[in-house]
């Protein structure tokens, strides 16, 4: 049965239409088949062996993971990559401190020398990828039981990845496609040896901030710049001063012809995840549930950061990253909410669900009941869902930070209750563990933990239900008298964990004696109390419900199918590489507001304003713009500085190059139109932009600011 469906779908995608509209994140694999000759029809002069080849030096071996969730590229052949600013934020501030800010003044190696080693950063490249569904298949049939079917699929893809990269220094990522009716394997190759080479001031890299984070007109100059390093052989190699520039096999030339009005794109990246097949109630959790109660969380915690920060410059510097990460999803979650309602999104579902209800009442009767199926489970799982959310902004997503670095000593706790006692892995474990109160300390500020740790915990009881109450509302509710302040007072005042001193000393003497005194700690038994309602009263429940959702998905994605067989279908994105074509094109934002596809210097210098953080205009770029000493990246009496074109985007994309026609690098992807972040939900052609930094500003910056034109005679420059 299950390859008899197997066949159904890839017959089906093969004679589907080609797309027609510029929606869609594509496997670069399968280009030729499904893709490129709509590209071509748009302007690509390229060929899809160009873009992906296993055998030949292509453009996907200029394209990697950089670090975690975003992507990076190639621009020389001696391992320079450039991504976003926001993607090198956390490396640019692990080196800056009030004696060496360089988020606020920027930072320039000017040798390769100088450049700096970011401890615990990657970067990926992807090798190949092979369609293996069969392989994962293998051995599953229709009288399986959802949790039996996943335990063989699960040890047939272990199986899998073992067999591909034995005797190899690869890793192997195996993931499912079209929710599991289609699975592929990726070989990757990881270099660990990433250096700093350059970012420019976050007056740059980070204008305009939260206010005009997701947001166009933009004038951000998102970008930063690191060199990859290998061991003589050209390899992956950890740090050492012996390692070499990493010599690609493709790096991307870097095109100063610029982009106008109705240009061909490409964006080639690792989007994060979309969910463009989810039903009518799944929008309707996030919409009226989830998205409204998270903001509310997060509006509270930047408040509070903000107001410190504003205050006193190193406080700043010490919460930037965790700002900014906050901030991230707030706004987005905002604009997506706004964009859905906008589109009549769940209305628009609803109906699309009664027509494919009619249709498989009628055609495919073992169909007819999966939005009934769907119905009753998210009535229970959102309860659930919007729970697990509200825990995570407590204590794992930048909630009270107290509690999160007690939480980290539940490792040695895990060592010295094994039966046999470790001693070697107790010891790497003690300085793994010393190295991250280091850094914690050093981007800690105690007065805001404590002012959080009160209303996160506030809120909770007021939003969450009773069931889910943590056992230490007992307490606050009793010895306390709900008076949450005094509670927390008691946290801070009795716990370690506030000291990095007494926290170095804990960890350095632990013990099998220890154990006791970390299990009375207040900070340590916050966390437990939380974490033991997750995992006692939430986790086995959403474990539950994402298994049935699981399958209904699988079912229902292999329904549409059917019932649209002349629809373009694409998988969603799930942080594989991905190609996604479109124009360089404005757009109507709103009755009466037309935007342009492109923004230039004139509008950072409209925006200065040096009372507001993110709108100090740099004293170099103001004389730059007064002298008009742009060189060669003026055009019309400016210098171009970020555009927007229909690429379908979404996280992870940050970073990705933006192509031209020919294969050129013109931008880096950074951001999407407000008006158009629903896109992950469904795309709207008319308002759905990403936004890219023009690689012009990137030279310009490069060059006539920072003063280091060296890179330049890295690069291939198409004039």
């Amino acid at each position: 049965m299950y390859r008899k469906l197997l066949l159904i779908l890839v017959a089906a995608l093969l004679l589907q239409p080609l797309a027609k509209a510029d929606e869609g994140m594509w496997i670069p694999m399968l280009l030729k088949k499904y893709n490129i000759e709509r590209m071509q029809e748009l302007g690509f002069k390229l060929t899809a062996e160009d873009v992906y080849s296993v055998n030949e030096a292509c453009l996907k071996d200029a394209v990697v993971i950089f670090g975690r969730g975003c992507t990076g590229e190639l621009i020389s052949d001696k391992g320079l990559i450039v991504t976003n600013h926001h993607c090198g934020y956390g490396q640019i501030q692990y080196h800056s401190s009030v004696e060496n800010d360089y988020l606020t003044n920027g930072f320039w190696a000017m040798s390769q020398d100088e450049e700096l080693v970011n401890p615990g950063l990657s970067v990926t490249f992807l090798k190949r990828m092979d369609d293996v569904t069969e392989r994962v298949l293998e051995g599953v049939n229709d009288d399986m039981e959802t949790a039996e079917r996943k335990k063989v699929i699960d040890a047939n893809i272990k199986a899998i990845k073992e067999e591909a990269i034995k005797d190899t220094h690869y890793k192997a990522v195996l993931k499912p496609f079209f929710q599991g009716n289609q699975y592929f394997l990726f070989i990757n190759e990881v270099f660990t040896d990433v250096r700093l080479v350059g970012a420019p001031p976050s007056a740059i890299g980070k204008f305009g901030g939260d206010t005009d984070n997701w947001m166009w007109p933009r004038h951000t100059g998102d970008f930063s710049m690191f060199r990859i390093y290998a061991n003589k052989d050209n390899e992956p190699a950890d740090y050492s001063k012996d390692n070499v520039p990493y010599q690609p096999a493709q790096h991307f030339p870097v095109s100063l012809k610029g982009v106008n009005e109705g240009d061909f794109t490409m964006v080639f990246g690792y989007p994060g995840s979309t969910y463009q097949y989810v039903p009518s109630y799944h929008l309707e959790m996030l919409t009226e549930t989830v998205n409204p109660k998270l903001i509310d969380v997060r509006t509270q915690k930047l408040g509070i950061m903000n107001r410190y920060q504003g205050a006193d410059p190193a406080v700043r510097i010490k919460y930037a990253a965790k700002n900014a990460r906050i901030s991230n999803s707030w706004k987005r979650w905002i604009g997506e909410n706004r964009g859905l309602e906008i589109l009549d999104a769940i209305n628009k579902k609803q109906q699309y669900e009664a027509d494919f209800t009619a249709w498989a009442k009628a055609q495919k009767p073992e169909y007819a009941d999966l939005l009934t199926k769907y119905k009753a489970i998210y009535k229970d799982y959102t309860n659930y869902n919007l729970t697990y959310g509200y825990y995570r902004e407590m204590i794992p997503s930048n909630g009270m930070e107290i509690a999160y670095l007690a939480n980290q000593m539940n490792a040695l706790k895990d060592i010295y209750t094994a039966k046999e006692l470790n001693e070697e892995a107790a010891q790497k474990l003690k300085e793994k563990l010393t190295e991250r109160v280091e850094l914690f300390f050093k981007n800690y500020y105690e007065p805001i933990d404590m002012e959080l740790s009160v209303k996160l915990l506030t809120m909770y009881a007021e939003n969450i239900d009773a069931a889910f109450q943590p056992d230490v509302y007992a307490s606050i509710n009793g010895k306390y008298k709900g008076n949450v302040a005094k509670y927390v007072d008691y946290v801070f005042g009795k716990s370690i964990f506030d000291d990095k001193a007494a926290v170095l000393a804990f960890i350095n003497e632990f013990s099998a004696k220890s154990l006791k005194k970390l299990e009375k700690d207040p900070a340590y038994h916050l966390n437990e109390s939380f974490a033991a309602v997750y995992k006692d009263k939430v986790y086995p429940q959403l474990k539950k419900f994402k298994l049935q959702l699981s399958a209904l998905d699988k079912d229902y994605m292999a329904a549409q199918m059917q019932f649209k067989a002349d629809k373009v279908f694409y998988p969603d994105a799930n942080f594989t590489l991905r190609v996604s074509y479109g124009q360089v094109k404005g757009y109507t934002a709103r009755d009466a507001v037309e935007y342009k596809h492109f923004t230039t210097l004139e509008g950072i210098m409209e925006k200065d304003n040096p009372d507001i953080y993110d709108y100090r205009v740099p004293a170099k770029l103001k004389e730059l713009y007064k002298t008009k000493d742009y060189g060669r990246y003026e055009v019309d009496g400016t210098v171009p500085v970020c555009f927007v074109a229909t690429n379908h985007t979404t996280g992870g994309n940050s970073g990705s190059p933006v192509l031209n026609a020919d294969g050129h690098l013109i931008g880096i992807n950074f951001d999407r139109a407000w008006e158009g972040v629903m896109s992950d939900l469904m795309y709207n052609p008319e308002q759905c932009r990403n936004i890219s930094l023009d690689m012009r500003y990137v030279l310009f910056i490069v060059d006539k600011m920072a003063g280091a034109g060296y890179l330049l005679d890295e690069m291939t420059i198409v004039e």
